[in-house]
């Protein structure tokens, strides 16, 4: 088995790569349940429907950056991007997704004894595509 380190992901979303202001992501992939169970069953039947998927990346908040993630997820929260993720890095070989999301929030949060962090919440709109580079 070999393991990978988390550091060298890449993140971009509406062409813009917000990697280096970006501390920790999260994809995550499930399934609509449908109840098929008939009369005289004692335990309930489950069917698998459509696919579903949400993303979500957060980190500390750079306010010298004019590509930095205040400038490029606030103008875009309503509307469907592309966005590109590699959880190994760059490099041939390596996994590389790319689907559309709703951007559905950016958050920033001000602790008193800490730094800015930022957040945003993505709903993924259709097939998340999943190639290698």
């Amino acid at each position: 088995m070999s393991f990978v380190h988390g550091k060298n992901t890449v993140i971009t979303v509406a062409a813009k790569d917000i990697s280096q202001y970006t501390n920790t992501s999260q994809l995550t992939r499930g399934a609509d349940k449908h109840d098929v169970t008939g009369y005289g069953k004692g335990d309930h039947v489950f069917g698998g429907g459509l696919l579903t998927g949400e993303f979500s990346c957060e980190g500390t908040y750079d306010n010298t950056a004019s590509t930095g993630p205040r400038a490029a997820l606030q103008p875009i929260v309503g509307t469907v991007v592309t966005c590109t993720r590699k959880p190994e890095g760059t490099g041939t070989g390596r996994p590389l997704e790319t689907f559309l999301a709703l951007v559905e929030s950016y958050v920033e949060t001000n602790p008193v004894a800490d730094m800015v962090k930022w957040s945003a919440k993505f709903t993924v709109s259709d097939a998340i595509a999943t190639t290698v580079q």
